[in-house]
């Protein structure tokens, strides 16, 4: 029911104007309601109440006025039952006398009590019968009047009043005023009547209900807690959560759940409402004894073991997850080229592996996953990242070689990441192959092979012919026989992101393997800042797939924004919790940047002079885009490897994907190079480019990228200076001319030319420097004169040779500078 604001302004006698101003500022209706006419809703009644209720008076003596509350409340309080009529003379002299002496009776008592309840409240007034006693010597009406029950609303005809049977009024009304209420603090509004409306009895908020008062809230470890029994008031249940009944009802209505202020709401629906507003729930049903109140710390624990309790019923065994290991150039592609029977190294550029491959191949009716990293020195973080997410390393050894600097590397990513260790010792065909001097140099690396008294399984093989490989794919479901590897295929999905790129037709893809649960086609995973509603999978042979159960590797297709490479990802109920995950990570991430870049700085002289060095130091700026997010590491990690103190790299941007224009107008202002790493460009990219004078690179092998911006880096440097001497000659005799002296002199090596830079060196010392300005043999100007030969030679400007000075003649070379 809603009232009209002028009607609630008129009840607690204020200006309409003034209420209809006060309701806009609460939100109460809406800001651009300009009539006191508009409604407003019930569930406010109690907020305007507290604004404006004025405290209740004092008891107050009843009036001897009975009249009026006659009118209103008793014939809403008396019901005449049905098929009541007057049988005899008898029988209305009988209910005569009794009615008189139940209105006597009824009238001692209202003249000794007091009623102490709010006029709002219909059914407490007690003169009621007064009238009808006056009325009671009527002659008696037609016998078929009593039927109609609502006619004594009418004060104007009490004439059935004697019809009624007494008794049934004057009961309860003695009792009424025995224990009134208590008045409450602020009164909650009651909207007056319609015109015309049947007179109703309007029910009150329950006095009675349960108060704020018996839910306290305690604070252990952080987490609120509140103490509560049941029944769970709306409106106690609000105060509680610190909100107020119309916003708790809100949410209810948001969960399908219709309810009033005074109702009660489940325990479940109560809990759900307690989590999201930051409380946890302490119900205490009558009868039990008081439990411990749940601290964070065990709630989570009870997770956990619940969790646990989950997964050890539905283990079951999975496929181990193998990665190949090593340095560049020992054959790990080759040797998973065997594996798969598929020719993958062919496909890299340059020989050597780019990406980390993910692929599922079946041995004796069971799976293995293979990842194959790179060995090359750029991808350290990706070899790190392949160990960390596998059961099983096999490192990649050729016999020709042995040991190399990557190997021990991939060596030490394996062994922090304690994954069970395999050799295999490739290449055993080539000319100059040694198996034993490599298991000596496992020997010396504390990894001693099976057949020398250790532990560590080493297999033979040669990937180019495929010999040893069935060996070593039974050694690898041995070993993987002996860790165990089960996970519980029926648990949420959660594993690691092994790579991720931006495709042009199908946008954000990500490599998985799935850990534990099973992802299927529909779920929503959130992985860092980035989330996805899985659209479609496909396996390493590109066959579009339903589900993968743990152990799987699969590109997902769905993302939000490319994730990054190396990060967990979990499945969550739906893509609304996923996306909001995502944002509160993202949220995060900014703030701590934000807080980083708040920090305090260093304003010492030092650090001003420091500042300026670098705005005048040369710098390059590259904008990076790769096919996939590892390639992208790995050029970065290249790049920041080039160490120099007169040049330095800045990376504006590193992204996935192509060369898009708005690569292009990002790199324009502040003159940065595009540089792109298996990558392509977008049409009209190359020309906008060159409008804008901005170079793009492009790149498919790591190493010619590194010299490339190497020599980049040491163009934007100042060349040097270096002196190429040509020829030299010796003063013999100074002749005077009309304008000066000349030298004659004898060219001693090299030669001497017209216009070039030379010196008069007597001694140590150096006299002059200028050009040859005149150059003679004997009378005959000459350009050049080589060795052994006598000349005349005058620099400009300069007259004081004497015999025995030299006249050497050089030119200046600019030459690149060095990093």
């Amino acid at each position: 029911m809603s009232a009209r604001i002028h009607e609630i302004a008129k009840q607690y006698n204020i200006e309409p104007k003034e209420m209809l101003s006060w309701l806009k500022q609460q939100g109460f209706v809406a800001a651009d309601t300009k009539s006191v006419s508009s409604t407003v809703s019930k569930i406010y009644y109690d907020e305007i109440a507290k604004q404006f209720a004025k405290p209740e008076p004092a008891p107050v003596e009843v009036t001897p006025e009975p009249a009026a509350p006659a009118a209103v409340v008793e014939p809403a309080r008396v019901k005449l039952p049905a098929g009541v009529f007057v049988k005899s003379a008898q029988d209305i002299q009988r209910e005569k006398d009794e009615a008189a002496k139940a209105a006597a009776a009824a009238r001692a008592a209202a003249s000794a009590t007091v009623v102490s309840a709010p006029p709002v409240v219909v059914p407490k007034p007690m003169p009621a019968p007064a009238p009808m006693v006056k009325s009671a010597p009527l002659p008696p009406p037609p016998v078929s009047a009593p039927r109609f029950a609502p006619a004594p609303a009418q004060v104007a005809k009490p004439a059935p009043a004697p019809m009624m049977r007494p008794p049934v009024a004057p009961a309860p009304m003695a009792k009424a005023p025995v224990a009134p209420p208590p008045v409450p603090a602020a009164r909650p509004f009651v909207p007056p009547p319609s015109p015309g409306a049947k007179p109703t009895s309007f029910v009150q908020p329950s006095p009675t209900a349960p108060a704020a008062s018996s839910m306290t809230v305690t604070e252990e470890g952080g987490v609120k807690i509140i103490h509560l029994k049941p029944p769970i008031i709306v409106r106690d249940f609000a105060v509680a959560l610190g909100l107020k009944p119309f916003k708790l009802i809100s949410e209810l209505m948001e969960m399908s759940i219709f309810a009033s202020m005074n109702q009660s709401i489940d325990e479940a629906v109560a809990n759900k409402l307690a989590e999201k507003h930051g409380f946890l729930l302490d119900i205490k049903h009558r009868g039990e004894t008081q439990a411990p109140a749940p601290t964070p710390e065990k709630v989570k624990q009870t997770k956990e073991e619940k969790a646990r309790e989950e997964d050890l019923k539905n283990l079951a065994p999975r496929p181990p997850v193998v990665v190949i290991m090593g340095h560049v150039d020992h054959g790990k592609t080759s040797l998973l080229d065997a594996i798969r029977k598929a020719n993958v190294a062919a496909g890299e550029a340059g020989g050597i592996t780019q990406h980390i491959g993910a692929y599922q191949i079946e041995h004796n009716n069971r799976k293995i996953t293979f990842l194959d990293t790179p060995g090359h020195a750029a991808f350290t973080k990706m070899r790190a990242r392949g160990a960390s997410v596998t059961d099983i390393a096999v490192l990649v050894v050729a016999a020709d070689d042995g040991f190399m600097p990557q190997t021990d590397e991939a060596l030490k990513h394996a062994q922090d990441a304690k994954v069970a260790l395999m050799v295999a010792v490739n290449k055993m065909d080539v000319k100059g192959a040694n198996l034993d001097r490599v298991k000596q140099q496992m020997q010396e690396r504390q990894i001693t092979p099976e057949d020398w008294g250790g532990e560590i399984v080493t297999v033979p093989v040669a990937a180019i012919k495929g010999q040893g490989i069935t060996e070593l794919l039974e050694m690898i479901l041995l070993q993987a026989d002996v860790l165990e590897l089960k996970a519980n295929p029926k648990a949420e999905a959660s594993g690691v992101v092994v790579e991720s790129e931006v495709d042009v037709g199908r946008g954000p893809l990500a490599t998985v393997i799935v850990q534990r649960g099973t992802l299927r086609v529909g779920d929503a995973i959130v992985c860092g800042p980035h989330w996805a509603k899985v659209r479609a999978m496909f396996d390493d042979k590109g066959q579009n797939i339903k589900e993968a159960p743990p152990s799987m590797p699969v590109r997902v297709i769905g993302w939000s924004s490319s994730p990054d490479s190396g990060s967990k990802f979990m499945a969550v109920k739906n893509a609304r919790e996923a996306e909001n995950l995502a944002e509160e990570e993202e949220h995060r991430q900014k703030k701590e940047a934000v807080s980083a870049a708040a920090a305090p700085k260093d304003t010492s002289l030092d650090a001003l002079f420091a500042n300026i060095a670098a705005v005048q130091a040369k710098t390059l700026k590259v904008v990076l885009k790769s096919d996939v997010y590892g390639s992208v590491e790995a050029v970065r990690n290249v790049l920041e490897g080039i160490k120099s103190a007169k040049v330095s790299l800045e990376v504006v941007s590193a992204e996935v994907g192509i060369i898009t224009k708005n690569d292009v107008l990002m790199a324009a202002p502040s003159k940065a190079t595009i540089i792109g790493f298996n990558t392509k460009q977008e049409n009209g990219v190359t020309a906008l480019a060159k409008h804008h004078g901005v170079t793009i690179e492009s790149f498919e092998i790591i190493y010619e990228l590194g010299d490339r911006v190497r020599e980049m880096m040491a163009d934007l440097l100042e060349p040097d200076l270096k002196e190429n001497k040509l020829g030299g000659a010796e003063v013999r005799q100074v002749f005077p001319v009309a304008k000066g002296f000349v030298a004659g002199c004898l060219v001693t090596e090299g030669k001497v030319n017209r216009g070039i830079t030379a010196r008069v060196r007597r001694g140590k010392e150096i006299m002059f420097e200028g050009k040859v300005g005149t150059l003679r043999r004997f009378k005959d100007d000459a350009n050049e004169v080589r060795a052994g030969l006598e000349c005349g030679i005058r620099l400009d400007g300069y007259d004081g040779y004497q015999p025995g000075d030299r006249i050497e003649c050089y030119e200046i070379q600019k030459v690149r500078a060095s990093l």
